[in-house]
């Protein structure tokens, strides 16, 4: 049981295990920040450009009657609150746009690195038989004469 502890505290300690916590925290924070900004902002103004369309109101009432609100409609019976899932795609293509534009920065970032790096590549080489630092493209050693392949 030592044992089993002990290589439980070696896992959570691990760097990546950390990195998930804290994005998992980070992730749920930013869908709130997005809850927020879908169900506050933007679908008011899709409502205004509706013309006054309230989308969480939208449902079918499965048995047939009409009901004052969702709330009462929910009450009642059950629903097919098709504005909620209106709202709720709305929050995921905003999260999808806003993760896509993240990752494609970072991979244009990396990208930078890695031509720096090629940028870095070496421009000589030592001759095998004089040990001479030569061009890296040379076809034969300056100091020595001798043919490279």
């Amino acid at each position: 049981m030592k044992n089993f502890i002990k290589e439980f505290k070696e896992f959570i300690a691990r760097g990546n295990v950390l990195d998930l916590a804290i994005g998992v925290i980070i992730g749920g924070a930013f869908g709130k920040i997005v809850s927020s900004l879908v169900d506050d902002i933007i679908m008011p103004l899709i409502g205004v450009i509706t013309g006054g369309v309230d989308f969480t109101q939208k449902y079918i009432a499965l048995d047939g009657n009409t009901y004052e609100s969702l709330a009462k409609a929910k009450e009642s019976t059950a629903v097919f609150a098709y504005g909620n899932f209106i709202q709720n795609i709305v929050n995921f293509l905003i999260i999808a746009l806003v993760i896509f534009i993240i990752i494609k920065n970072v991979n244009k970032i990396q990208s930078l690195g890695k031509k720096e790096e090629e940028a870095a590549a070496p421009t000589t080489k030592e001759c095998p038989y004089c040990k001479s630092e030569i061009p890296i493209e040379a076809t034969r050693c300056p100091h020595c004469t001798s043919e490279l392949k």
